[in-house]
């Protein structure tokens, strides 16, 4: 080989070490990226977790709040149940009023 090839030989390798170096550092830059937007989702992700456990109750906590909603319920037609049962008693006892014709 002469000087001229091995210096073509070399400039080959060079150029083909330039190369691969810009290639890996773009691919580099775009694993950044994607770990940037990684974190962000998994920021955006504890704070929904967050919003959801403080905003909507679980199974248990429901099933109270049902149970307790128709205990008041039944205590108001209990009331109505017993506020139906004076009227009664108030009509039966009064005197009956007759017409002469």
């Amino acid at each position: 080989m002469t000087g001229p090839e091995i210096m073509a030989v070399v400039g080959f390798f060079i150029m083909l070490a330039g190369a691969g170096w810009r290639v890996w550092a773009r691919v580099e830059a775009k694993v950044k990226v994607a770990e940037d937007k990684a974190d962000k989702n998994t920021a955006d992700l504890a704070a929904h977790r967050l919003h959801v456990s403080e905003t909507y109750v679980t199974k248990a906590g429901m099933q109270e709040q049902t149970s307790q909603i128709l205990r008041s319920i039944e205590g108001v037609g209990n009331r109505i149940d017993g506020l139906n049962d004076r009227l009664d008693r108030l009509y039966e006892n009064q005197p009956r009023r007759t017409t002469r014709g």
